[in-house]
């Protein structure tokens, strides 16, 4: 058996050290599959709790050590302070792995910190900075979800994740006797824990977002849909049950390839993959689609609970390019949309300047669109341009849609 905090480890270094994302990490890494389910549990919570977990670093060493010794100090902190494991059994584990990793020279330093640690005089400071630590939300988001959202903003800050959610194709039965969480949708369930078998490669099964099925269940039914924004498929292979034909577009070869990997999973005919940039204009699709689904790139605030990584680059600076991209991406593809057809825009983010702002200013550009009532079964609020889904009630996830009519 290995070292217990080596998994963990191995993961954290692709994600904190290469920027790797938390899921492909995971999924690249040769881990000891006996304890598979302690190394998924350790990294999303190490990572969940990263700000906190620097801030104790901070507390207790002089100087802030290099990037490995970092990752080390963090897993043994989460597994002392949240899985509450024996400090004796933290500290000789991470200095084990310390000298097992070739750097023996730290091994006195991480005893020490570790023996010497005491989460209770870890101070955070009060307002928005502290909410920011305790939640792992990047500050200016912390400052204007508050903004925005006014008592309810803790609420919605620490909401968390329920499970996994799968939809099931067929076969659900077998699957149902696990603990389980019923959502609004058709043959779809959260599970606290659900591992992978030989019905996923069957098409038996896929999972997929309450989000992204709470998006689709808006899309109107029709002959001829486009999703601009596509990979890695789940909601084209969705809409392709109500859309007689779908176009799924993509930017990059690689997550084309995706889409057409996932309808060919699951034994979707009518699903079609294309590679193209949804900001240029393609005149042979101009007024060609029933539908468009614009899901297009955003911050992603709204999934934090699901992807703890996401949250260790977010700047924010970086809202200003994505809303050139989301304006450019609506603007664009309403050309496809055919008279007294449908515009959908969608993002997994919580804030206004993502979500209406843009359905704003597009609407004031083109006066040939108007808004649609639009309704779902998971709980939301309405916003003067579409539905707002927020975490603390729908199963720990956040997410926008829009809905829009071209005038005949």
């Amino acid at each position: 058996m290995t070292n217990p905090f080596y998994d963990p480890y191995r993961v954290l270094l692709k994600v904190y050290g290469e920027g790797a994302r938390l899921k492909l990490a995971l999924s690249n890494t040769d881990l000891e599959e006996l304890n598979r389910a302690r190394t998924v549990r350790t990294v999303y919570g190490v990572l969940e709790h990263d700000a906190y977990l620097t801030r104790c670093i901070a507390a207790f060493a002089q100087k802030t050590p290099k990037q490995s010794v970092r990752i080390l100090l963090k897993i043994a902190l989460y597994t002392l302070i949240y899985l509450e494991k024996p400090r004796y059994y933290v500290a000789d584990t991470a200095v084990e792995l310390v000298k097992k990793l070739g750097k023996g020279g730290m091994a006195g330093f991480v005893n020490a910190f570790l023996r010497k640690f005491d989460e209770a005089k870890v101070t955070l400071p009060a307002g928005a900075e502290g909410l920011s630590i305790r939640s792992n939300y990047p500050l200016f988001a912390v400052e204007r979800i508050l903004t925005q959202y006014g008592a309810r903003a803790e609420s919605i800050l620490f909401a968390k994740s329920h499970g996994v959610t799968v939809r099931f194709e067929r076969g659900e039965e077998a699957y149902l006797s696990r603990p389980h969480e019923k959502t609004p949708f058709a043959h779809m369930y959260i599970f606290p824990h659900f591992v992978r078998d030989e019905g996923f490669s069957r098409g038996d099964y896929t999972f997929q977002s309450v989000g992204s099925a709470a998006i689709c269940s808006v899309v109107e039914p029709c002959e001829n849909l486009l999703d601009a924004c596509a990979a890695p498929g789940g909601k084209s292979v969705l809409l392709a049950k109500k859309c007689k034909q779908v176009t799924a577009c993509e930017l990059h070869p690689h997550r084309t390839a995706l889409i057409e990997s996932y309808a060919s999973r699951m034994g979707t005919e009518n699903v079609r993959a294309e590679t193209c940039d949804s900001t240029v204009f393609r005149p042979d699709w101009e007024g060609k689609f029933q539908g468009v689904l614009c899901d297009v790139p955003c911050s992603g605030l709204g999934t934090l609970s699901e992807n703890p990584d996401l949250a260790l680059n977010k700047q924010e600076e970086d809202l200003n390019g994505l809303n050139e991209a989301q304006s450019a991406i609506l603007s664009n593809c309403a050309r496809y949309v055919a008279p007294q057809g449908h515009l959908y825009y969608s993002t997994c983010s919580l804030l206004r300047e993502e979500n209406d702002a843009i359905v704003s200013a597009f609407l004031q550009s083109h006066p040939d669109f108007e808004v649609c009532a639009a309704d779902c079964p998971l709980a939301h609020e309405k916003t003067e341009f579409g539905l707002q889904f927020l975490p603390d009630t729908a199963f720990g996830a956040g997410f926008y849609v829009s809905k829009l009519r071209r005038k005949a």
